[in-house]
């Protein structure tokens, strides 16, 4: 049985998008704002597609979609958001790729797989504020480093030119990076202090020995403050530190290892959580210490990647701060 009467499929782009209707078999290009939406719907009602008996699909594009998604919402439409290597690698061997076949084949995948999906929660706009303040704090401390690693550079090469134009241009930004990553941080403070729920899950968060700042509010931002993700193995997956078997037969036994197909950047996040985590906690350093015995270091850090993603969603579901309980056995 369908769950939905009509299915839409949107190929978003800055400026456009594309609109492909599964069950009137037709397709318009429309500009991605306000005006573009009233042509949208004055469309749907030349083709007598009932617009709350539908579901519009569309790709996560990092932005792109938010005006398309708050129309949507305002109207009470229905819609789901895809990952494209979803849609990509449920088509099989397929030729030729423009913003109608895209649009085409966004809305078959949800037609093939409609029992299975879900309509998406409305936008939580505080994780989206989280997220992008979290991604320009990163892109601060990006450029602050790169800075910082010039000038020492410069003056190992030119010991002698410390008061040189390109030596205060260096020093300058230096100082207005600083200043502005500085004010950031005090951003970030205020913002947790003024949303209660979030506040709540990065103090337990921070308890654990390892997860900091910036790993407690990233794994906020990226579960929608533990909302999005049921269990903490499903984000683990989205992550890349959750080990998959690969076998075939009698013939192939191949070592269980993670998957390619992750968020790298939070995977990334992660490392110096872990090191911390084996340097400072007891019995994460002693399970390093005796699976490094037989083990690689990078397969036991990826562990310990694992058990930290199993706390934080321990504490957060306990509703309860970490407690260090552990005792060194015999």
């Amino acid at each position: 049985m369908k769950k939905w009467d009509y299915i839409l499929g949107i190929d978003v782009s800055r400026n456009t998008l594309d609109v492909y209707s599964i069950e009137a078999k037709e397709h318009i290009q429309i500009e991605n704002n306000a005006q573009g939406f009233k042509v949208f719907m004055k469309w749907c009602k030349t083709f007598k597609i009932r617009l709350e008996k539908a579901i519009v699909a569309l790709e996560y594009t990092g932005g792109y979609e938010y005006k398309l998604v708050q129309f949507l919402e305002n109207k009470s439409i229905s819609y789901i958001r895809i990952p494209g290597l979803a849609i990509k690698n449920s088509q099989g061997i397929s030729r030729g790729k423009t913003d109608m076949i895209d649009a085409q084949r966004i809305a078959r995948y949800v037609d093939e797989k409609q029992k299975t999906l879900e309509s998406s929660n409305p936008l939580n706009h505080s994780i989206i504020e989280l997220k992008e303040m979290m991604s320009l704090r990163k892109r601060l401390v990006r450029e602050l480093a790169g800075y910082k690693a010039s000038l020492k550079e410069r003056l190992h090469m030119y010991p002698n030119k410390k008061n040189d134009a390109v030596t205060k241009i260096y020093k300058t930004r230096i100082a207005q990076n600083e200043k502005t990553l500085a004010d950031m941080e005090d951003e970030l403070n205020q913002f947790i202090t003024a949303h209660p729920d979030i506040e709540q899950n990065y103090q337990l968060l921070t308890t654990i020995r390892g997860i900091g700042k910036v790993n407690a509010l990233m794994t906020i931002a990226y579960t929608e403050n533990f909302e999005s993700f049921v269990d903490a193995r499903k984000y683990a997956v989205y992550i890349g530190v959750a080990p998959f078997e690969h076998s075939s037969g009698t013939s192939v036994k191949g070592r269980k290892r993670v998957s390619h197909i992750a968020n790298k950047e939070l995977k990334q996040e992660l490392n110096q959580a872990a090191r911390t985590a084996i340097k400072w906690d007891p019995e994460l350093r002693e399970y390093a210490q005796k699976k490094l015995q037989n083990k690689c270091y990078g397969i036991i850090l990826n562990n310990v990647k694992f058990k930290l993603v199993l706390r934080m969603f321990a504490v957060v579901k306990r509703k309860e701060k970490y407690v260090d309980n552990y005792q060194k056995s015999a």
